[in-house]
């Protein structure tokens, strides 16, 4: 049974690790959107962010050029208010996270 239990777990750790390594671009961005950025940004097509002064993600690529963002998410987002973190993305997350945003216009 014990040998049972840890074949299962293991199994299901392949499962997992197999599934996040065939995610596409689109789906990585999301995914660093939905763990960093969703408790304040709306991260969707539609809604409202939970935070008033958080701009919906779907109205970036109307107020800056998306590829403009490349650097700023690369040294490091330093914003005007207190409230948002900094982060500082790596070459594969910036270019997710932006595919991620393009799949976001409408």
């Amino acid at each position: 049974m014990r040998a049972f239990l840890k074949l299962s777990i293991f199994i299901l750790a392949l499962c997992i690790a197999s599934s996040a390594a065939t995610a596409g671009p689109i789906e990585k961005g999301k995914n660093l959107a939905d763990q960093l950025c969703a408790r304040c940004h709306s991260i969707e097509k539609t809604g409202q962010s939970t935070n008033k002064e958080a701009p919906p993600f779907r109205t970036f690529s109307e107020k800056w050029p998306l590829e403009n963002l490349e650097e700023a998410l690369a040294e490091g987002i330093v914003v005007g208010h207190d409230e948002m973190p900094e982060f500082k993305f790596n070459p594969d997350q910036i270019t997710d996270f932006l595919a991620f945003l393009s799949s976001l216009k409408e």
